[in-house]
């Protein structure tokens, strides 16, 4: 792997953290808050691993491909379209 490559797989790496940890503060407000009766129902349920584990997965997938999308969305800079008013 070259240099580049890899500084790209970290740069990738960073804003997937930073969008799973943002998915189970959220998954943890959540539950912890019990929206609509969310919590209620997962604890209520005959099979709590599962439901659990598909709840914070999703979560965790959306915001940390989000999270790396707003990222790589983010790189262009002005010398793109340098005719372009900001």
């Amino acid at each position: 792997m070259t240099p580049k490559e890899r500084s790209a797989l970290f740069f990738l790496a960073k804003h997937l953290a930073a969008g799973v940890t943002a998915g189970l503060v959220f998954c943890a407000a959540m539950l912890g808050f019990d929206v609509g009766s969310l919590r209620t129902l997962l604890v209520a349920a005959d099979s709590v691993g599962i439901g659990l584990y598909l709840f914070i997965g999703s979560i965790c997938i959306t915001f940390g491909s989000v999270a790396m999308g707003v990222g790589i969305m983010g790189l262009g800079d002005h010398r793109d379209h340098p005719d372009r008013d900001y």
